[in-house]
Formats: C-alpha cells, structure tokens, sequence
C-alpha cells in the first residue's frame, strides 16, 4: 500500500517555496473529519481518504523537516523523505486509537528523514579537513569508553587526537545523531527519530536552531518527557538525571555503582530500563 500512496500525485513539481505555498492551501480536519477518512482507509483501503489525510498533514512535515536543515542536505529532500514517512504513517494509522494521526505520524516522518541524512551527511558535513577526518574515525571508539562527554573528558580527547575541544564537542554533536535517545529501535513496524537528546528535550527552553517545528510541538513533546521522569521511581531517576540532563558533569556508571552499592552493569540495565518505560509512556500517553 505504501508504493500506492507513494504513486499519489501531492503536489506539482516545482521549487520549494512553491511547494510550501501549495501545501499551505490544504485544510486541515477536524478530528472528527480525520476518523472518518482513517476509518474508510483502515477498513476499506480506499486511497481518497488516504490522499486526504495525506494532503492535510504536509505542512507538518515541511516544519519537521526544518529541524534537520543544519545537516547541509537539500531542505527539498529533507520534505520529500518526510512525506514517505507520512505515507507510512497514514498506511498504519489505527483509527480506533485515541490519538491524533498528527502525534502519530512525527515519528514515522522523522524517521525517514533520519534515515536519509545519516546516509548523507558524512559527506557533507564531516570530513572536510585532516583534523576532523582523523576526529571522526576516532571519536566513536573513544566514545563507547565514555558515552557523553563532560567537559573533563573532552579535553582530555582532543588532547589525545591532537584537535581542538571545540572540534570534539562538535563533532560530538554531529555523531550522537546516530546514537540517539531512548535506544531507538528500527524495527520496520515501528520507528522514531529524533535528533535532540533527552538533555535538550528537558531543560526548560530547546534552543531554536534545533528546534524547526511550531513551539506548541516543541511544549506537547516537552511536557510529556517530563511526565515521563517524573514516573521513574527515584533511583532511576537519578540515574537519568546524573546520565543525561548535568552534561558537564555527567557521571560514569561505576560512580553510580558506587553510590547504590550495585555493579556498574546494573546500573545500566537500571539505565535501560527507565529510557525504555519513558519512551513507553511518551508513546502512549
């Protein structure tokens, strides 16, 4: 069914402010207006109702797709992977769920979008001098050491590696794409990207060149990472805390074993665990 979508004619070819323009048009539904198209597609495969909801969902997919503008990748085909995760999306829409399709498709349509840029931003963005060349084809080995850098640990890389910190911490930044939060799974019936970390989810304000979509999305996902904490019990939310959000001074498993009397392993399992019951109640809440 997804080659079929796909076959559906959005919008004319032309350049990107036109195609925005065009999208621009489409109205958007109700919710009301939305179950009944999902339930005619979930029920009885019919493809105007498919379209419709596509239709209506692609200035969506335009505002996420600014988000990974900062890659140097065509903004033209960030919209286009997008839209075939849109696609996908529309494709597994469950109408009977209550949730809106809007809530369900922005992992669907990131993921896409991931998916191509960690196939082409190497490329452009990374290797464009010796040192950051030699930084990239290093720094995931030094990372499977440490994880997140505190500011400690970065000095101590560039040192090794013979760069500056300041080219650690950015490529640093560019590779936890690949590494991102909640221990993504690519599992073809469900999948999520997102390039922020939960550090950046969490503090009180997302800094704007990160974040391309409307601040109302940017709240909604917010406040439901920290309703998300907040269900951890304390240890674990310690764990989070101490691992992800203080990133100058994150701490190392063993310094976690040492404060719970427990081994550095399970620590990580603890670790685990709680990204694993957060994304849960992301997902389902």
């Amino acid at each position: 069914m997804v080659k079929d979508m796909q076959s559906l004619s959005l919008v004319s070819q032309g350049n990107l402010e036109a195609y925005i323009r065009t999208v621009n048009t489409y109205s958007m539904l109700t919710a009301e207006e939305e179950r009944e198209l999902a339930k005619r597609l979930h029920y009885h495969g019919d493809l105007l109702a498919a379209k419709q909801l596509i239709l209506s969902h692609l200035r969506f997919v335009v505002n996420v797709a600014r988000n990974y503008s900062g890659y140097g990748l065509p903004q033209a085909d960030l919209v286009q992977e997008g839209n075939i995760g849109l696609m996908k999306a529309v494709r597994r829409f469950n109408p009977e769920l209550d949730v809106r399709l809007v809530s369900f498709a922005v992992h669907w349509i990131k993921a896409e979008i991931h998916e191509y840029v960690l196939k082409n931003w190497r490329i452009v963005k990374v290797a464009t001098t010796k040192a950051q060349r030699k930084l990239f084809f290093n720094l995931r080995k030094t990372k499977q050491r440490f994880g997140w850098f505190n500011q400690r640990e970065v000095e101590m890389v560039a040192k090794e590696l013979q760069v500056s910190s300041r080219d650690v911490r950015e490529m640093e930044s560019r590779m936890t794409a690949q590494d991102m939060a909640f221990e993504q799974s690519v599992d073809d019936e469900y999948r999520e990207g997102t390039f922020m970390p939960p550090v950046l989810y969490l503090q009180d304000k997302v800094n704007s060149d990160l974040s391309g979509e409307d601040d109302w999305w940017g709240g909604y996902v917010s406040d439901k990472l920290h309703c998300a904490l907040e269900s951890l019990d304390e240890r674990s939310k310690c764990i989070i805390c101490s691992r992800w959000l203080d990133v100058d001074n994150k701490s190392t498993l063993q310094e976690l074993a040492n404060k719970f009397s427990i081994s550095a392993e399970r620590v990580r399992q603890l670790e685990k665990n709680a990204l694993k019951k957060m994304r849960f109640i992301i997902e389902t809440s």
